[in-house]
């Protein structure tokens, strides 16, 4: 019963965090980090992503612009892009890390401690993608919640919004740390049960030789 129980745990816990990874690649590259929506023009909606701006118009859809240069970027944008790269490949060593710790893999049966090893390797890769993806997203919605609500801008400028990829974000780096978490926990207790079945052992053994001798079980 235990083991099935660790197998679910460490099942769920590989799914959750390759959700957060495909979360926070469609996160990296989606354009509605921020929305801006024109009072005077109801029918024009612009967004903002790491890599380009983009305007939506009913007459002629949606038509996207890359930025020119780096550089010239926002400080937020710029380690934003830095840190949701990091965090894509952080989570992508984890997932493969993970599943070569995984007691349903056949590979490796023999090397407990090292499967154990790889998957606590692999949740704390997953805790790091999920850190490096919110970190970013809620720099973004930080700055934008003081740039609506900066006084020195006069009223009838609009005003950026959040936009669809910061809750998509957040999302995902909640899911990689949630993962990471299940995957420690089912590290630390196929190690608690290994160590149970090792006292276990040598406990038959200790009786096996008093057996033996014709001699009783002290703990007995």
């Amino acid at each position: 019963m235990a083991l099935i129980f660790r197998i679910v745990m460490q099942s769920v816990g590989l799914l959750l965090s390759f959700l957060g990874w495909i979360l926070s690649i469609i996160t990296t590259y989606l354009p509605h980090w921020k929305n801006l929506n024109l009072d005077l023009n109801e029918m024009e909606n612009w967004t903002m992503g790491l890599w380009q701006t983009c305007v939506t118009q009913e007459e002629v859809g949606m038509q996207c612009k890359d930025f020119d240069s780096f550089l010239a970027l926002p400080a937020e944008l710029r380690v934003s892009r830095i840190l949701m790269f990091l965090s894509n490949g952080l989570g992508f060593l984890g997932l493969l890390v993970s599943g070569f710790g995984l007691d349903c893999l056949r590979i490796g049966e023999g090397q407990r401690d090292l499967k154990r090893r790889l998957l606590i390797l692999g949740g704390v890769l997953s805790w790091a993608s999920g850190i490096t993806a919110l970190v970013p997203v809620s720099w973004v919605a930080h700055k934008t919640v003081q740039e609506f609500w900066d006084e020195n801008v006069p009223d009838f400028v609009p005003r950026w919004e959040f936009g669809e990829a910061l809750f998509l974000g957040w999302f995902a780096g909640l899911s990689l740390l949630l993962g990471g978490c299940l995957l420690n926990c089912a590290a630390c207790s196929s190690h608690a049960l290994l160590a149970s079945g090792h006292y276990a052992v040598a406990q038959i053994q200790t009786q096996c030789s008093y057996l033996e001798d014709g001699t009783a079980d002290p703990q007995v």
